[in-house]
């Protein structure tokens, strides 16, 4: 009596938490989302557009809603438009596009405005905090996002997508897919699960998402209970293969209620009729699809061992399924709820979902039976997830994805102590160590005397833990996805992972090789034949492991010790530690030299009110050296001090370690100091290896314009400090000779408290020049490359000068136009001076030059004239010639 009221107890609660889910789930239905984006045109890119959709009451005003376009190249923000004033149109569709688009875009864009990728999309809400182009990613304020690339361009959106779409893959967009254009459109999977596909554009329109054709039987359509207490169930067959059986089952009791068998000889939909007319009132049911005739599963009869093909579970509040029942026929799934009697209204549902998995009622939607018609399914079904609610306790960002760095097998426990075996699980690990998700993952178990998979699970929509596992198994465990007891057959045999958008069985491989990401082919003492094929398949050259039971008094497991995939060296029987570090032998601990570890970043997280800011610190280092004995030491003015111990940790496999969260107000400075003793506290004896003062802390979040102070290196590896964008386990922002500025300057001493002293000056009194002007955090790092002399009261820089990013050369461009430092003036006027100077020295030349023939001539004169000798004038006989003056 006390159990059944409890039962009833528990049911009206769960009533209770589904009506106010209900309720919740209706104010909150309306969303704003990104539904497909045109990037890439053929020709001139004169039909780009982004297409937002809004679910609810429409029109839907924007206003205080944002489109940023960000650049995988940098990662920053090339274009952003405010939507404010705007609104969806009467079917909740808003274009921004090219000009020539048909229908005419709301906001209307120049051609070949929105880069091909690697980039992105992103949508802000009415709460975020704004972004200047040119500024780097942000996630604050984020509703949605759009990574992309392109098949000519399939790397670098990483860092954007690590910010946007933490654990998702970039999506590429194919331009050879269809013939002529494509676009990258949002289509729904199952719950709040959506994904991509490429289609041809619909703008302003409902996307072209097709319905996925089955790898051999689902469930298309269910339509139970209603007043004529008659059922159907609608069966899409994908691969004609002989008998199967529709099985439905009691919730209550977990027994066969009826079962029902088809032969098919060909693919096509398929319709069963099911009796419904003993069903109460608030009747529950579970259904299931097998492979065999329905003689196997008799009336009556108990919850059958075999794996269902597909399953479906519609279940009413307070007549809620067993965990035996779900986990057997829809484990790590949730039931469909009805809060009206299958009697009185009956049910009928869809399969609407893309996604190509089975055995999830998230795929199905309350709509109108079609009979024998394709599904009546309308394209928007629910509000995508929020993507940036799965951001870790710690505030560790999400790293990117990369197919080299993927999920493993980290142990297995296939045989536990007694007869129940109710203590086996398969843990997965992330090497990352952090939440990622764990969409298109496939858990594959393996029979090794058969060479068929004889269980296929996957685990779309979950994610790991902040310390990346991930556990299925007994509920005893205490599983993420729980599995029946006994289900992990013990060998010899094999569980596989893979990544794939479709089920691995669905390949046309008795063991599916496409996507597989890691596998361990293992086996009980005595049972090592029949494993070759396996082996061969999945580990080859390897022999199956051994996992002994008589290796410990008590349970064991195969725990992997080392990260290479398929190397089934790297595992060792341990006792079992699910969800913990793996018991393996202990590594000698690499102990990094001291001048190797360094702080490289100090960034404020900006609020409204910047004294209630918090600082992060980034160390950098060798990759993965563990941090005994270092200790980070925040100084408050007033000399009051807040230390972290980093003793128990390690830096990732980037070389980075983030220490976050610290509240900063009134800092003066952060020590980075090594203790040997390991003590965690730093004395006056210990060993201070960095240190990091404030200058100007109040220059971080000013105007939004920087939040960070980043650790860079000159070509003379001399350290400077520049103020930028926050970039937490990412590159620091530091001058790039492919961000220059050619300066050709002359500073007057008015422009400078520089009095002139000639030969004295340097780069930093051009710094404090251009910083006065534009105050858009130039250092002498940014001009190094830079020449500067002085004379008189005059300062000459010349040379190229590097910037962090468009934004900021653009701002230092502006300023050399619109201040009167150019030389250019100068040099025209030296020009002007130099040439009369030459012109004057030539005219002396010149008059010179002719006094001196004038003398010349005067004496050459002189001499004609001049009277013979006497003694000449009486010997000769020529008579005097007339000489003219």
């Amino acid at each position: 009596m006390l159990r059944d009221r409890a039962a009833v107890m528990r049911g009206s609660l769960l009533f209770l938490v589904c009506v106010l889910f209900m309720c919740v789930w209706d104010v909150t239905l309306a969303c704003l989302i990104i539904s497909e984006v045109n990037c890439d045109n053929p020709s001139h890119d004169t039909q780009e557009f982004v297409e937002l959709y809004s679910e609810g009451t429409n029109p839907t005003s924007l206003d205080g809603y944002t489109l940023v376009f960000y650049n995988g190249n940098g990662d920053f923000a090339y274009r952003i438009i405010d939507l404010t004033g705007y609104q969806t149109d009467k079917r909740g569709y808003f274009l921004v596009g090219s000009s020539e688009l048909t229908p005419c875009p709301a906001i209307s864009l120049p051609p070949n405005s929105i880069q091909n990728g690697p980039d992105a999309i992103a949508l802000y809400g009415p709460n975020w905090a704004p972004v200047l182009v040119n500024a780097h990613v942000s996630g604050v304020g984020l509703l949605d996002a759009v990574v992309y690339t392109s098949r000519k361009s399939a790397e670098g959106a990483d860092g954007l997508a690590s910010v946007l779409t933490p654990g998702s893959v970039p999506y590429v967009e194919d331009e050879k897919a269809l013939e002529g254009d494509e676009s990258i459109q949002r289509c729904w999977q199952s719950n709040n699960l959506w994904t991509f596909h490429t289609g041809p554009p619909t703008p302003g329109g409902v996307n072209h998402c097709p319905a996925p054709t089955p790898g051999l039987v689902w469930i298309n359509e269910v339509d139970l209970g209603g007043t004529d207490k008659r059922g159907m169930v609608e069966l899409h067959v994908g691969v004609a293969a002989g008998s199967f059986s529709v099985v439905l089952y009691d919730i209550s009791t977990d027994l066969i209620s009826t079962s029902v068998e088809l032969s098919v000889k060909q693919t096509g939909i398929f319709t069963v009729s099911v009796d419904t007319s003993r069903w109460s009132v608030k009747q529950s049911v579970g259904l299931a699809v097998y492979k065999g005739p329905a003689s196997n599963f008799l009336k009556d009869g108990p919850l059958s061992s075999q794996q269902p093909i597909d399953a479906f579970v519609l279940s009413y509040p307070t007549n809620m399924p067993s965990d035996n029942l779900t986990d057997m026929l829809i484990p790590g799934r949730k039931p469909v709820i009805v809060t009206e009697g299958l009697q009185t209204s009956g049910f009928s549902g869809s399969r609407c979902g893309v996604a190509e998995w089975t055995r999830d009622p998230g795929l199905f939607v309350k709509r109108p039976p079609s009979h024998g018609k394709p599904n009546n399914c309308s394209w928007f079904q629910s509000c995508p997830r929020n993507i940036t609610s799965y951001t870790s306790g710690s505030g560790r960002s999400q790293p990117p994805f990369h197919s080299s760095e993927d999920f493993l097998i980290s142990e297995i426990n296939t045989d536990s102590p007694g007869s129940e075996e109710d203590e086996e699980f398969i843990e997965l690990w992330h090497p990352y160590g952090s939440r990622m998700f764990l969409d298109f993952i496939w858990l594959v178990m393996i029979n090794g005397q058969t060479g068929k998979i004889y269980y296929e699970l996957e685990l779309n929509e979950y994610y790991n833990d902040e310390d990346g596992f991930f556990l299925i198994g007994s509920a005893k465990v205490g599983a993420d996805i729980t599995i029946p007891a006994n289900t992990i057959q013990n060998g010899p045999d094999a569980i596989a992972l893979y990544r794939s958008e479709s089920p691995p069985s669905k390949q046309n491989q008795a063991i599916p090789r496409d996507g597989l990401l890691d596998a361990i082919v293992y086996r009980a003492r005595g049972s090592d034949k029949n494993t070759a094929e396996l082996t061969e398949a999945l580990t080859p050259g390897q022999r199956p492991l051994l996992e002994d039971i008589n290796a410990s008094p008590g349970d064991e497991s195969l725990s992997r010790c080392g990260t290479d995939r398929f190397n089934l060296s790297a595992y060792r029987v341990s006792a079992p530690t699910p969800r913990k570090q793996n018991g393996c032998p202990p590594k000698p601990r690499i102990t990094p030299a001291l001048e190797s570890v360094f702080i490289n970043e100090v960034g404020r997280i900006c609020a409204a009110n910047q004294s209630a800011g918090r600082f992060f610190v980034e160390l950098k280092g060798p990759p993965l050296v563990n941090l005994q004995g270092f200790v980070l030491i925040f100084v408050k003015k007033g000399n009051k001090e807040l230390s972290v111990s980093l003793t128990s940790a390690s830096m990732g496999k980037d070389g980075m370690y983030l220490v976050d969260n610290v509240f900063g107000a009134d800092l003066s400075s952060v020590v980075l100091c090594f203790e040997a003793s390991g003590s965690g506290v730093c004395d006056s004896d210990s060993l201070e290896t960095y240190r990091y003062d404030f200058r100007d802390e109040e220059k971080l979040c000013e105007t939004n314009r920087f939040d960070s102070a980043s650790r860079c290196v000159s070509v003379t590896q001399n350290v400077s400090w520049i103020y930028s964008q926050a970039t937490p386990h990412l590159p620091n922002l530091c001058p790039s000779p492919s961000f220059s500025t050619s300066l050709d300057l002359c500073i007057p001493s008015e422009e400078e408290d520089w009095k002139g002293n000639s030969g004295n000056c340097t780069r930093d009194d051009v710094v404090v020049v251009l910083e006065k002007l534009c105050n858009c955090g130039i250092s002498a790092l940014h001009l190094q490359g830079v020449n500067v002399s002085c004379e008189s009261s005059i300062i000459h820089a010349h040379g190229p000068a590097a910037s962090i990013s468009d934004h900021q050369r653009e701002q230092v461009n502006e300023i050399l136009k619109t201040k009167a430092l150019s030389c250019s003036a100068a040099r025209e006027k030296q020009v002007h001076g130099g040439s009369s100077v030459g012109l004057q020295v030539g005219l002396v030349l010149i008059a010179v030059l002719l006094l001196g023939l004038g003398a010349a001539a005067f004496v050459y004169l002189y001499k004609r004239r001049r009277p013979a000798d006497y003694l000449s004038m009486q010997m000769s006989e020529q008579p005097e010639m007339t000489l003219e003056l």
